[in-house]
Parts: structure tokens; sequence; C-alpha cells
């Protein structure tokens, strides 16, 4: 995974490309000064960190004289170093200013800003592996972009999870499914003991042609979900499952639906309630 510099134009988006990356798992640092690119570089390797995208931009001007070195020096120990620029026309810049009410960095005139900006980022955007105009860009589609810029818009992880509602619905999950109206194996005296991973247990409750019917269009509710929300730049999204106590239906749905629904890279979080046979 890269080790990525952010830079460009205030107001280009560079938030939102920051914030996209930070969804998708990497250790972020603004306002880095090129001088501790390395000072960084050596403590995020020695905490194991492999993704790092760090942002230098024209607020530290007064170090730029030090951005060749400090790139070549780094550039030799990371190969796959990247640096991606961002820009609009001035433009869409006055009207985004405009619409925050923020102050340029340099603090003058806008016009003036964006023209004397240019200047003293350009050596950053010389170097740039990577230059995004976003002057006709949403924030969504900067994000989108930037995701596609270095491969992660796959990185999506559907995470599932099951629960009792009687011992309340966790308060993290994205969507929150019911499965009570399934058979309940709690009913059989030789299944009550059992958890939903149990064979028996899981057949017991999708009898049935209706059962079967109510779990596919869960399935199918599930993946749509999940789906959208990755369209829309998301990196995971979790279900919460719950049956009466958690030991049963809500585990043989979460279950299946971790086997079913593979290609969203399923991860069963907890089964929150279950008791194991024994206890």
């Amino acid at each position: 995974m890269p080790f990525v510099v952010v830079s460009g134009l205030s107001g280009s988006g560079k938030s939102t490309a920051l914030r996209t990356l930070e969804d998708a798992g990497f250790f972020i640092t603004d306002n880095l000064p090129p001088e501790l690119w390395g000072a960084m570089h050596d403590l995020v390797h020695a905490r194991g960190l492999t993704r790092v995208a760090i942002s230098t931009d024209v607020r530290t001007r007064d170090f730029m004289g030090a951005l060749e070195d400090s790139y070549v020096r780094l550039s030799r120990r990371r190969e796959d170093l990247r640096v991606l620029f961002l820009e609009a026309n001035d433009d869409v810049l006055l009207k985004r200013y405009n619409f925050t009410r923020r102050e340029h960095p340099l603090g003058e005139n806008l016009m003036f800003d964006f023209a004397r900006e240019r200047e003293l980022l350009a050596p950053l955007r010389s170097i740039a592996d990577t230059v995004i105009d976003t002057t006709a860009l949403s924030a969504k589609d900067l994000a989108a972009q930037v995701l596609r810029v270095f491969r992660l818009e796959h990185d999506f992880h559907l995470r599932l999870m099951s629960f009792g509602f009687k011992h309340a619905p966790p308060r993290d999950a994205d969507l929150v499914l019911d499965v009570r109206s399934l058979p309940n194996p709690y009913y059989d005296p030789e299944l009550r003991p059992r958890t939903g991973l149990d064979p028996e247990v899981a057949a017991y409750a999708f009898q049935g042609e209706a059962s079967e019917q109510f779990y596919a269009d869960l399935r199918d509710f599930v993946r749509v979900a999940a789906e959208r929300a990755r369209t829309t730049g998301r990196h995971g999204y979790t279900v919460a499952i719950g049956c009466t106590g958690g030991q049963h239906r809500s585990v043989a749905v979460a279950s299946r639906l971790a086997h079913d629904l593979q290609d969203l890279n399923v991860d069963i979080m907890d089964h929150r309630d279950m008791k194991e046979p024994h206890e």
C-alpha cells in the first residue's frame, strides 16, 4: 500500500481526499512540512502502519525549501511513494470560498491569493504522480476518483452480527433486521441447548417454503443495502440480525448470509448473545 502525499490548492478538495483515505484505513497527518516526511515514515513504519497519507500545502510555505531533498530521500526508501495534487479553476475556487466564508491561508485578495498559491505549489505539482482537476467534481465524485486512483474501490467489508432483542439491539449497526418470524428451535427440547451453528437447528429455523422465501427476501435486501453503501464510498457496512434470545435463529441467519454473500467480503463480527452448548 503506497505512502501518499496529498497536496493542492486551497478549496480544491484536499479535506475530502484525506477523509476518503482515512475512511479507507489510512493514518492521516495534515499540514506536515517536507522536512518531517522522513521522520513520519520512520515512526509509522516502526508502528507497523501500512496505510499512511500526509498533507503538505501552502500552509507550510516557509518550509518548501526542503521539498526536493525530502522527496528524493523518501522516494529512495519508498518505491511506492505517491503524490496526489488537486486543483480547480479560479472561478470555482472563488465560489467555494464564498460559500464557506473561510479565509484563504495567504489572507490577501482571493484572486491574487489563487495565483500566488499556484506559484508556491508549482514544485509540488511538478512531482505529482496524479493531478486531479476538481472543477466539475462533487465531493462524492472526488471521493470515488481517489478510491480508483489508489485501487481502493473494492476495499469493502460487510460486517454481520447476531443478537437477542431481549438483551437490546446493538447501537452501532447500520441496519437491524428482525428474524423472530422464523420457526423457533427453542421450543424443541432437543434443540434448545444448541446454537444456530448446528445444522439441525438451522434446518428447523428455515423449514417450510415461507421461511425460505423470507430468508431469500432478507438476503436480497441486505445485498442491495450493502451495495448502495459501497457505491457511496463506504468501506464497511454493519448488519445486525436479531431473534428473541440471540441463540438460534439470528445465529443461523447470520451464518447463512455470510456464506451466500461472500463476494461482499463478509466478516461475522460477533454472535453477541450466543452461549455455547456446554454453558
